[in-house]
């Protein structure tokens, strides 16, 4: 009986350890350099109907994952225009596929941090050759420098 009883608080104890790094990774993925309220770093940039949605962005975590939302000209909330997994919250650029009006395109998303420059973001959608060195494949249809300018606001819808 007292083996049942050792083996119930090390059952126990297991537990507590793996909700223990189950918070630990919620919070390290709270702490993803992506996260904020970015804006286009152009004083007078140019949009079609298609790109006005990416002239200001949030991103942050939605549920296992983080996306970014659109913030419309007044600060409302838009769109959800990508989503990417928690895995790559912190990579300094990550591929995979945004929207473009109705359709989606590739799109391409790099964190800049360099020296005291303030940091940055930069942005790109395209056809799923798309690259942004433009040595290979295609342009982009869209892309944009970004600048951060507080604490992401909008949530997914």
């Amino acid at each position: 009986m007292k083996h049942v009883i050792h083996y119930k608080q090390l059952i126990a104890v297991f537990g507590i350890v793996l909700v223990g790094f189950g918070q630990a990774k919620i919070a390290w993925a709270a702490e993803s350099h992506f996260f904020g309220r970015w804006t286009v770093a152009e004083d007078k940039p140019a949009y079609s109907a298609n790109g006005m949605p990416y002239k200001a962005v949030d991103i942050a975590p939605c549920g296992k994952d983080f996306c970014g939302v659109s913030v419309e000209a007044d600060g409302n909330c838009g769109a959800t225009l990508f989503r990417f997994l928690t895995i790559h919250a912190n990579n300094n650029e990550i591929t995979g596929h945004g929207r473009w009006g109705k359709i989606k395109k590739k799109i391409t998303i790099g964190y800049i941090k360099a020296g005291p420059d303030p940091e940055s973001v930069y942005l790109g959608l395209g056809d799923d050759n798309m690259d942004l060195s433009g040595r290979e494949g295609s342009l982009p249809t869209f892309e944009a420098n970004y600048k951060k300018i507080g604490e992401a606001q909008c949530e997914v819808n």
